[in-house]
């Protein structure tokens, strides 16, 4: 009961529906909703799969923190090959244990754990001058996520600016980087303006409003925020060395997005805004701990010399503070009884049924049940309505709220525990 279960219950509609070679309906969007109208993430559509075979939202948790592993893989790797084993391991530590991927597990489930390895698989290629494989890896970005196609771009141009400067290979590399670059940008271009209106019912991007100052934003980010959280991304986990390194233009889009939208949620250390940086940084310090060794600047060299093993410890000791930290407390593995009587109230709603829920319910009861979003069911009167609410609430004043929704209609209490309350129509 403690996933904030919005995301996780939309995402596990889309999946569930992609498993049963259905069309991406996510229903807490609004009824009837296809996934493809909010966000272009086709991508996910590879879960469904695993899905089938294991139903449920924990299967969705899984697969991301998977996918994060896996992207441990290059990203260690190379910094082995090229700064020793054990400089390697530290590197390797550091980025697997990094606040913008504990942030991102910790925070529901999201299409960006597609982007990370791949991300991670490009640099790793970019750094060993292997420019067909870093063209190859990038390309698939364009189905996580339809700004991700201003990254492919970016990718392009690292690859453009490297394979310049190698003689051997590079020639042949070069025309096909710039043509990524063309790819990525037509491919974001052609979500935000063909793909995702024509699937939304409103025919339109719904997400623009988030550009400037518009929306429920400030319209102005302080520039003590973003500075601290350009600090964060950049300083305990590089010590500012990756802005030696070119590989750090494909950091680029993500920032640039965040600085146009001026939106509060997209700044700061939570959420998982943060997670696609992480390869970027991480591999990004690699490459430029690699390109000062022979430096003949001894503080340069020195400090080249320890900063694996600090950037080691700065994301070990911040993670006494992060997600991570409570695998260490023996409470985290306990099931309290409270949670075990909301279980066991959840489940007297039955397999198929429509529910209204609000965001406590939601992933409870995505992988058996159609849910709809409170207040936003458009005329259709569910089956159940399940809510969370806080303690002070009564059973009565459920009741009343449940008439308010669905005026007309009767909802009669099947029970409530610890904030929970189902109803059923009568």
């Amino acid at each position: 009961m403690a996933t904030m279960s919005w995301d996780l219950g939309i995402f596990e509609q889309a999946i569930r529906a992609y498993a049963h070679f259905r069309a991406p309906i996510a229903d807490l969007k609004g009824p009837g909703a296809n996934i493809l109208g909010d966000h272009f993430s086709p991508i996910t559509a590879l879960l469904g799969p695993v899905y089938r075979l294991f139903p449920g939202p924990v299967t969705l948790l899984v697969a991301q923190a998977a996918l994060f592993a896996v992207s441990a893989v290059p990203v260690t790797r190379i910094a082995a090959r090229l700064l020793g084993r054990g400089r390697g391991l530290a590197i390797g530590i550091a980025y697997g244990v990094s606040w913008g991927l504990q942030r991102a597990v910790d925070f529901d489930f999201h299409e960006i754990c597609f982007a990370v390895p791949l991300i991670a698989f490009s640099l790793e290629a970019v750094i060993r001058r292997r420019w067909y494989a870093a063209l190859l890896w990038a390309a698939p970005l364009v189905f996580v996520k339809e700004d991700m196609g201003a990254t492919v771009a970016a990718i392009g141009a690292v690859v453009w600016i490297r394979a310049r400067r190698d003689p051997e290979r590079g020639p042949r590399a070069v025309p096909l980087a710039v043509a990524l670059m063309g790819f990525g940008i037509a491919a974001s271009a052609l979500a935000l303006g063909v793909v995702i209106p024509g699937f939304n019912g409103t025919g339109s991007y719904d997400y623009w409003d988030k550009v400037g100052g518009g929306g429920e934003q400030t319209g102005t980010i302080p520039f003590g925020t973003a500075l601290r959280t350009l600090l964060w991304i950049l300083l305990p986990t590089t010590g500012l060395l990756a802005l030696r390194s070119p590989l750090l233009l494909a950091a680029v889009p993500t920032l640039g997005w965040r600085f146009l939208s001026h939106d509060d949620h997209y700044w700061g250390t939570d959420w998982h805004y943060s997670a696609v940086l992480m390869p970027v940084v991480m591999l990004a310090l690699v490459d430029a701990l690699d390109r000062v060794r022979d430096t003949d600047r001894p503080w340069l060299a020195s400090y080249a010399r320890q900063l694996p093993a600090a950037v080691c410890g700065a994301a070990l000791a911040l993670s006494s503070s992060m997600p991570l930290y409570g695998l260490t407390q023996g409470a985290t593995y306990d099931k309290s009884p409270q949670t075990r009587a909301v279980e066991r109230l959840l489940d007297r709603i039955p397999d198929g049924a429509t529910v209204e829920a609000n965001v406590g319910p939601i992933s409870r009861l995505t992988s058996r049940c159609r849910v709809l979003w409170v207040g936003a069911t458009q005329g259709i009167r569910p089956d159940y309505i399940a809510l969370q609410e806080p303690p002070e609430r009564t059973e009565r004043q459920v009741i009343e709220y449940a008439g308010q929704l669905h005026p007309g209609s009767s909802y009669t209490p099947v029970g409530s525990t610890s904030g929970y309350f189902v109803l059923k129509r009568g």
